[in-house]
Formats: structure tokens, C-alpha cells, sequence
């Protein structure tokens, strides 16, 4: 060997070692021979008291060996972050819209809830999204539950890239080109190609990311042994031995996704490890089990504190995360050998992908046909409290345009529906009802209030032409409900009864008008699986276009009735008051009584209108 090749090697267990060569200032991988080592790119032989190793040798390659790992894990961990994001934004509302609109049963749920995680490479993202919606009524939770389920499926699909691609090729020379295309992209483009761009460098950083932890996992494997690790299976251990190993290392997972945040990134450590020779097949099963256990940690924080909805989809996420590690579990003294046999034959880091994919395809396909029960025993045990008029008014709808939009809609019906019934009410028993519906009405006020306060939260405006004119028209009825609202709370309530009989037709029209809008209203605020009768199902007026129609129809009638109405008591009553028959304080109440009473029919007619043109 030259003599500027100045080498010291550290020789563990295995008499493989680390050798640092001038010529390059490089690792070099070596084999001992002897008392003599040989570095590949010289091709020299080390002396002998090179090959003795110092304890200052042992502590470097530690370090190198750690950071090595740390740096991939963070790599990959920021790579998944920008190419989701770049994935997110790439699927706009694309990704909203196919969630809502496929998941019309559990099953169909499920298989696009693993398709859309698999293409933009987040369950975090579906599942929010999926928050939304059920949160803002566009799904049931059953129909949520089937999108978290296939989402689960589809997260697994980083393994497989992993598996096939980062642990067996080094792609450092392509993913740094492909950094530097994304960056360009991301900083310079516009809109799609600014999404684009993130996504490539996002994918480039995977990529690095995945070469670096395999490379500090080549130095961890000359360091640790699957001897290191709890024993799962081997002649000689007994059944105890093997229980406490599995479990161990199943803790031992789920630790590591519980500091990472990330089942992803863990798996990522796993199979390189497995690939490195670091620990063996049987172990790094029992490590996946705790990972995927592990993911429900974060979903369970980030419940602390959320909506309902998000609690209950978080519960289910628990429960169905125990669920298949159980089955995991009471399955693995069978399926262990089976892979450990497979291995010959099969790649161990390609069996390991393979089980990740089956042990949460096995989970989803024998709660799928439960999911009502499953679905009755997370809603026994997270009952609804939130109020019934603001129920819709979710957080998490807030990143989706249009579930957030929809909840504001839905918000309006409800306090439409429960102010026109407090007016109906008083109309017909006005001794009984009157003081209801100022109480009523401040109910509905807060809640329109909350509404109000709700869209100015939201994330921006909608992407589409056709979105925002249906924002346009909630807004319009959420400003006619709340011009109802705070009609029916003034002082005097709705004026003074009269049993003149053009003031009792106005009072007729209106609770006729009143009727008509709480129909149309009750329809629009129903959340999909309400028990509004005796089946549970809710009828939806906007598929009935009779249905719609004909409500429609009648309250606009009765609202112009009454319009033609008060005009000519108007005119009527102040005759009156001019030929002496009536006197002018009961004329100025009796027109006043009326006149509120036509505002009330045209606000609630225009609110109505505005709620059914905005349907989703």
C-alpha cells in the first residue's frame, strides 16, 4: 500500500471493519484476514498494528454511524413532507371531489380511500379531508370510516418503493439533479408546475434520504447483530421466550413511529435494517406490528381537543389499529415460518413489504362487513354534545373549500328551520309561544354569528368558478336567515293580534309561508343517517325535483300573497284612521304586525331560495 493511505481499522464480531484511505478520504469497507486487512481501492495490505482498534476508532465510527441514520430519517421525513404537499396541491380539489363522490358505500370507500393515499402519499391528507367532510354532512361516518380504512391500505404502498427501489440501488447521482430541477420549478413556476416542482424535489429528497439511512445502516450492522435483539423464534427458545420477544419488539416499533411521527419513516428504518443484515426477518414482522400500532399514536394527540367527528374517526383509527395488531399477533407463530421459508426464494425486504400491505388488507377486510357495528360502538362511546344548530361548524372542514362551505349551509337550514318553527308557534298560540321566540331567535342569532366567524377562518377561496357562485349563494342565505333572526327577536316579538279579517289572512299566509320554508329547511340541514324517521333515512329534496319544486312553489305564493296583502291593508287601515272607525294607535300597530310578518315570508322565501341553488 502507497504510504499516503493511512489506515485504521475497527474489527467487530463479524471481522468486517472500516478502513479510512487518504487517497479518496473515504470509507472503504474491508475484510480481515488474520491479523491483516486489505482496502479495495489500493489494494494493499494493512500491517498488522493498523488492523488493532482504538477506543477514539470505536467512538468515531459510532457517531458517523448515527448521524448517518438520524440524516436519512430527517431526509426522508422532509422529502415525504414536500412531495405530499406538492402532491396535494397537484390533486386540488380533484382530491375532495373523489373522496366524496366515491365513497358511496364502505367498500367503494375503502378502495379509493388506498388509491388516493397511494397517489398523493399521505393517509394524513385523506384523512383530514375525509374529517371534513363527514363533519360538514357530505358523507356518513360509516362512509368516513371506509376512506380511513383504504387510506391505511395505501400508505403502505412507500414500502414497497422502499423495498423495490431505495434499499438496493444508490441514487444519489440522480437525486440531486432532480433537487435541483424540483427547487428551480418550485421557485420560478406557477400554480401547477410550482406543485409539480415540489413534488420532484420532494421525491428527489426521499430518494437521498433513503440512500443516506442505508448507508448508516451498513455501519450499524457491523455494530449490532439480530443476536442483539430480543429472540422471536430459533431452536431452543422456549414458547415464553419467543411471546416476550415478540412483544418487546412490538413495543420497540411503536416506540419508534411514536418519536418519529411517522410509520413511514419507521418502516423506511426497518427494512433497511432488515437489509443491512441488522436484524432478521422474524424481527422485523414483529417490528411492523408495533409500528402500525405506533401510527395511532399521533392520530390520538391530535384528537385532544378537536371536533367530535375528529375524535370519533381518531377512536375508530385506535381501535382498528389494535384490532389488526391483535390478529397480527395470534397469527404470527404461523406466518413467521412461512416467511422465514419464503425467504430462500424471495427477497427478505420484498416479504416484508408484502406483509406490511397484507396485515392491514386482512385488517380492512374483516371489519368492513362490521362497519355499522363498529360505527354504533364508537358513536355510543363519543356521543354527540355539540349543539345541534353548530354541529356542521368543524375545524378540520376549515382546508377543504367546499366542506366548509357546506357546513355554513347546513348551519343556515338548521337555524332557519328552528327560528321559523319558534315563529310558526307563536302564531298559532300566541299567549303560549310569544316569549320562545325572542329566546329562539338569539339561539339562532349566536349560531349565524359562529357561521359568520366560521367562514373568515376558512383556508381561500374556492378553485373553481362553480364553487364560488355556490359560496356566493350561501352567503346570501346566511345573511337572509340572519335578517329572520333578528326580525323575530326585536322588541314586542311579532306585534299584536288582531281579529280583523284581512290581519288573520296575513297571519295565515305567513304561518303558511313559515311551514313551506321549514320543510325546504329541514331537508337541507339533515345530516346524511339522522334518525328523521322511522327507516333512519333522510329524504333529500334535491334528488326530488318534484319535491323541491312544489315547496318552492307554495312559499313563494304565500310570501307574495301576503306581500299584495299588506300593501292593501295598508292603504285600508290608514283609511281608516282618516274616517274615524279605527284609531291611530291600533292603525300603526296593526300595519306594523303585518309588515313584520311580510318581512319575516320574504327573508325566510330568499333564504330558502339561496339554500336549495347551493346544494352541493
Amino acid at each position: 500500500m502507497p504510504a499516503v493511505c493511512h489506515a485504521i481499522v475497527t474489527w467487530p464480531s463479524h471481522s468486517t471493519g472500516y478502513v479510512a484511505c487518504s487517497r479518496n478520504v473515504a470509507l472503504h469497507h474491508a475484510r480481515a484476514s488474520s491479523r491483516v486487512a486489505t482496502c479495495p481501492p489500493c489494494h494493499g495490505a494493512l500491517p498488522p498494528s493498523a488492523s488493532a482498534p482504538s477506543e477514539v476508532t470505536r467512538t468515531l465510527t459510532t457517531m458517523s454511524t448515527t448521524v448517518s441514520v438520524l440524516g436519512g430519517v430527517g431526509l426522508f421525513l422532509l422529502g415525504m413532507s414536500v412531495m405530499t404537499s406538492g402532491l396535494k396541491a397537484l390533486a386540488g380539489s380533484k382530491l375532495r371531489d373523489t373522496l366524496r363522490r366515491m365513497a358511496a358505500t364502505p367498500l367503494s370507500g375503502a378502495f379509493w380511500g388506498a388509491f388516493v393515499t397511494l397517489l398523493v402519499q399521505s393517509s394524513s391528507a385523506t384523512t383530514m379531508t375525509t374529517i371534513g367532510l363527514v363533519s360538514a354532512g357530505l358523507l356518513t361516518f360509516a362512509q368516513g370510516l371506509g376512506l380511513v380504512f383504504g387510506a391505511n391500505v395505501g400508505t403502505t404502498g412507500t414500502g414497497w418503493l422502499i423495498a423495490l427501489i431505495g434499499v438496493r440501488v444508490s441514487l444519489t447521482s440522480a437525486a440531486l439533479p432532480m433537487i435541483f430541477v424540483g427547487a428551480l420549478l418550485k421557485l420560478l413556476g406557477r400554480e401547477r408546475w410550482s406543485a409539480a416542482g415540489g413534488a420532484l424535489a420532494g421525491f428527489a429528497l426521499v430518494l437521498l434520504g433513503l440512500t443516506t439511512l442505508q448507508q448508516g445502516m451498513g455501519g450499524l450492522a457491523e455494530q449490532l447483530q439480530p443476536a442483539d435483539f430480543p429472540t422471536v423464534f430459533g431452536p431452543g427458545v422456549s414458547l415464553w421466550s419467543s411471546l416476550w420477544g415478540v412483544l418487546a419488539l412490538v413495543a420497540l416499533g411503536l416506540a419508534m413511529t411514536a418519536v418519529m411521527q411517522s410509520s413511514t419513516a419507521a418502516i423506511a428504518v426497518t427494512l433497511s435494517a432488515h437489509y443491512a443484515g441488522a436484524i432478521g426477518l422474524d424481527q422485523a414482522c414483529a417490528l411492523i406490528i408495533g409500528q402500525n400500532i405506533g401510527t395511532a399514536t399521533s392520530s390520538a394527540l391530535a384528537a385532544i381537543g378537536a371536533s367530535s367527528t375528529a375524535k370519533r374517526l381518531a377512536l375508530a383509527y385506535v381501535l382498528f389499529k389494535v384490532i389488526a395488531a391483535l390478529i397480527a399477533l395470534v397469527v404470527f407463530p404461523l406466518t413467521t415460518p412461512l416467511l422465514v421459508r419464503a425467504s430462500t426464494s424471495i427477497d427478505g425486504v420484498t416479504l416484508l413489504a408484502a406483509y406490511h400491505t397484507a396485515y392491514n388488507v386482512v385488517g380492512v377486510a374483516l371489519l368492513l362487513p362490521l362497519i355499522d357495528r363498529f360505527t354504533q360502538v364508537v358513536e355510543r362511546i363519543l356521543p354527540e354534545r355539540r349543539s345541534p344548530l353548530t354541529r356542521c361548524l368543524d375545524p378540520a372542514a376549515l382546508s377543504t373549500p367546499l366542506a366548509a362551505e357546506e357546513a355554513v349551509r347546513r348551519t343556515v337550514a338548521r337555524a332557519l328551520e328552528t327560528t321559523c318553527s319558534a315563529i310558526a308557534s307563536a302564531l298559532a298560540a300566541p299567549t303560549e309561544a310569544a316569549g320562545k321566540v325572542s329566546v329562539t331567535a338569539a339561539q339562532a342569532s349566536d349560531a349565524l354569528r359562529q357561521a359568520w366567524e366560521f367562514m373568515s377562518e376558512a383556508s381561500g377561496p374556492p378553485e373553481s368558478k362553480t364553487e364560488q357562485e355556490r359560496l356566493t349563494r350561501t352567503l346570501h342565505a346566511l345573511d337572509e336567515a340572519s335578517r329572520v333572526a333578528e326580525i323575530a327577536g326585536e322588541p314586542g316579538g311579532l306585534g299584536a293580534a288582531s281579529s280583523e279579517p284581512d290581519d288573520m289572512r296575513g297571519t295565515a299566509l305567513c304561518m303558511k309561508a313559515m311551514a313551506c320554508a321549514i320543510r325546504i329547511a329541514h331537508h337541507v340541514g339533515a345530516l346524511p343517517g339522522d334518525p328523521h324517521d322511522e327507516s333512519g333515512h333522510v329524504p333529500d329534496l334535491r334528488a326530488d325535483g318534484v319535491a323541491i319544486a312544489s315547496a318552492m312553489s307554495e312559499l313563494q305564493h304565500n310570501a307574495n300573497a301576503l306581500r299584495e296583502l299588506q300593501r292593501a291593508h295598508r292603504t285600508k287601515v290608514l283609511a281608516s284612521v282618516a274616517a274615524g272607525t279605527v284609531s291611530a294607535n291600533d292603525a300603526t300597530a296593526r300595519v306594523e304586525t303585518l309588515r313584520r310578518l311580510e318581512v319575516l315570508a320574504r327573508h325566510a322565501r330568499l333564504c330558502a331560495e339561496y339554500l336549495v341553488e347551493g346544494g352541493v
